[in-house]
Order: structure tokens, then C-alpha cells, then sequence
């Protein structure tokens, strides 16, 4: 089992969150995060944006399953050609997972 953490652009979310969704991928966990990447920020006349607005998305997976999710992230996270800003994609390996309402181990 797999964690993907999804950092995306707002405006792109609910298409990532629609596609997941349609291609079998229900369960997600979606927060407001803000931040930067390698280009510490982004400059639009003369005003400097250290911190750019973005979404965190938490999917929990099969290991089997992890690089179809990351496909279609990629494909409705990304806009035109792709640009910087677009986002980024962690994979963790997971030990364990429960479900609190029962208590059984597993997704």
C-alpha cells in the first residue's frame, strides 16, 4: 500500500479529483497547503509571491494500482505544455491502515 500526496494548482483539482473518481479512485483527502518550489516564488510586474496558493491531495492505494493514479494526476494536473507551478507527486510506502469505525486493518 502506497500514500500519494498530489500537490496541485486549485483551478485543476476537481478535474484530478473527477478523473481519480471515474477511473475507479474514490477515496481522497483534499487540503488547502501554500508554498513554493525551486523557483522560490513567482514575480508578476513588481510584486514578488513567496507563497503560492495550492491543493494537497491524499490518496491512499495498491501498490498495483499506484502508477495509473499517478498517470492520470499528471495528465489533468498539468496545464498546456506544462509549466512550473503545476504540482508535484510524493510516494510513501504505508505499513499499516485501519479503519477506525471497525477497526480492520486494510483499505
Amino acid at each position: 500500500m502506497v500514500l500519494i500526496r498530489a500537490i496541485v494548482r486549485p483551478e485543476k483539482t476537481n478535474q484530478v479529483m473527477s478523473e481519480m473518481a471515474a477511473a475507479g479512485f474514490p477515496a481522497v483527502t483534499k487540503m488547502d497547503v501554500f508554498g513554493r518550489g525551486k523557483q522560490k516564488g513567482i514575480t508578476v510586474g513588481e510584486v514578488h509571491y513567496d507563497e503560492i496558493p495550492k491543493e494537497m491531495l491524499y490518496i491512499f492505494c495498491r501498490d498495483e494500482d499506484k502508477d495509473d493514479l499517478i498517470r492520470i494526476i499528471i495528465k489533468n494536473a498539468r496545464t498546456g505544455q506544462g509549466t512550473f507551478g503545476d504540482g508535484r507527486i510524493f510516494v510513501s510506502p504505508v505499513l499499516e491502515a485501519y479503519t477506525v469505525s471497525t477497526g480492520k486493518a486494510g483499505l
